[in-house]
Formats: C-alpha cells, structure tokens, sequence
C-alpha cells in the first residue's frame, strides 16, 4: 500500500513542485484546488498516473476526502499582492476557515499535517535577519494585512490543534522562493522583471531600490519541507535562502541574464512593503540538516529558460479577474 498524502493548493506553484516530488517518492497525492490562482497546466502530465487524484474543491467549504491519510500539506493560498489585493475576503477564509477545515481532516483522520506560513507574518521588520523568536512588525488593518494576518491566525489554529487535540502538526515559514511555473503576471518581482525584459519594457522598481529580498530556489525549498515534516518539531521553522540582495541590485541581474538593454523606472513604494527581508536559517540547519544548494545564478537561468519557453501570448497575458 503506497502512502496517501493530501495536497491544497497543488495546482498552484509551490503545490505543483510538491506532487511531482511526492509522486517521484512513491506517495498516492491527493491533489485539491478551487483554481482561483492555481491553473491545472502544472499538474497535467500527473493526470494519467493511477498514484495520482485530483479534487476540483475550495477548501475554505468542508473537506471530504475518502480512505486513509498519511499527511496533509497545507498550501492553499493566494501567495501575492495583486491576488489578495483583489480577493482579501477569500485570502483570508482560506487562512482561517480552509486551515481550520484541513485540521480537522488531520484529527479525524489521524494524520500529521503541514501548514504553509509565510515570511510575511514578520511584517515589515524591526529584526534583521528574521528568526523564529521574532513575533513581527505587522499592520493589520492595512492592504497587506489580510494576507499576513490570514497567516498569523492560521499559525494560531495550528498550534491549537496540536497542543488541545493532539494532532501532529508541522508549521513552515516560507521566504521568497521561485522557479518554473511562477505566473509572468503574478505582480511578484522575479516574474514581473523577467516578463518586462522579455517583453522590451523598462523594468519597474517600487521606491529607491533599497529594499532587499532573499530568493529560494524551489527545488531546495520542497527539500526543506520535506525534510521538516518527517521531523519531529512542532514550532515554526524558516525555510529559505539567506543570500540577501537589494531590488535594485536584482533588476541589474535580471538585464544581465537576458540580454537586454532596458533601464530601471523607479515608482512609488506600496503602503507596509517590507524594506528588509532575510531569513535565519540557523534552526533548519541544525534541526534538518538543511541549507539551500543551488545558486541564485544557477536557479535564475533556469527560470529564464522556463519563461523563454512559454508561448508568446502568455507574456501579454493579463492578470485573472477574480470574482468577488
């Protein structure tokens, strides 16, 4: 009998990378999405595996999954701001009634799960590199609130469930992570640099540039999930890449690897845009054995490639016009 893992969120970037990687280890996936950000082009080459399921299915609405689970992996989300700038109220029913529903999957089901946190519950911080002791700099009324706070709660629940009912819960921070199948339009800095400089535009940078971000490459990221759930430790951990660099610094990357001759506009900083973003990764290290090994010019080239490879209208192609 193979091991059954349920898996939110799989359609969508991180959900993806995380089925082909349970699919490769041997596990029967149980994949569910609403496709509300998600797009079922990602999974589509598991459809005709018998190990392999999938649940067209909003998760924030009671979830029923027949037979047995080993584990749950949590990742249904929207993951950027020009998604929950425009969905806030489903960002935040995800977060809170969607992991409320997925624990109590786990609990009736005898199942370990893993919620997906997020860099985002340290806010804007006051702490440099960012530690799991470090409680946050967060605005919850503010336009980022609904993703960071839906985050916040949900750690909350997840704690609850594991210290009133006994369920075996696993909590991952996640800091900024990407690679193939990240969306062009998903208003993230990555994607949008490259899809500027493929499509001949100026690359835009928010405020002066100054603000950093440290960037994981996907595949030493689902290593560090992996590897903290089949751990023993319930608190949060980090997972991400301490290599700090500032987004002025990476749009000059960016130019570099494609070749390209535009210049950088800069505009106005977004309200509560973290300035600093870093994670300490010294409990990973020590707890998993985990530290990220593939090279920010290593993992770039090979998104490059990715988004080279797409067809030309999905350069062009527009943001999704969420219902509300």
């Amino acid at each position: 009998m193979r091991k059954r893992v349920l898996i939110t969120g799989a359609a969508g970037f991180l959900g993806s990378h995380l089925c082909y990687r349970f699919v490769k280890d041997g596990y029967h996936v149980i994949a569910m999405d609403n496709l509300i950000t998600g797009d079922l082009k990602n999974i589509e080459a598991l459809f005709a595996l018998e190990q392999f399921e999938f649940y067209h299915h909003d998760v924030s609405k009671f979830i029923h999954v027949p037979g047995p689970l080993d584990y749950i992996l949590h990742f249904a989300s929207p993951a950027s701001p020009i998604d929950y700038l425009k969905i806030p109220i489903q960002t935040l029913k995800v977060g809170s009634l969607g992991t409320h529903n997925c624990l109590g999957l786990a609990k009736a089901k005898g199942s370990r799960i893993l919620v997906a946190s997020t860099s985002e519950v340290y806010g804007d911080p006051l702490v440099h590199p960012q530690n799991e002791d470090y409680w946050g700099n967060v605005n919850p009324v503010g336009p980022r609130g609904v993703y960071d706070e839906a985050k916040r709660f949900q750690e909350a629940i997840t704690m609850a469930y594991h210290s009133f009912h006994g369920v075996e819960t696993r909590i991952v921070r996640i800091f900024n992570t990407y690679g193939p199948r990240m969306r062009l339009n998903d208003g993230r800095a990555l994607p949008a640099f490259i899809g500027q400089a493929l499509r001949g535009e100026d690359l835009t940078v928010f405020g002066d540039g100054s603000q950093t971000r440290s960037f994981c490459f996907v595949d030493d990221l689902v290593e560090g999930i992996c590897r903290l759930l089949y751990s023993d430790y319930v608190l949060p951990v980090n997972i991400g890449n301490p290599d700090e660099i500032s987004l002025k610094d990476f749009a000059e990357e960016i130019i570099k690897l494609t070749g390209t001759h535009q210049k950088i506009v800069y505009k106005p900083l977004p309200k509560d845009d973290p300035k600093q973003r870093r994670p300490d990764i010294t409990l990973a290290k020590k707890l998993l054995n985990w530290e990220p090994k593939v090279s920010r010019a290593e993992g770039l080239k090979i998104t490059y490639d990715y988004f080279k490879s797409l067809p030309k209208e999905e350069l062009y192609k527009l943001p999704k016009d969420f219902k509300k």
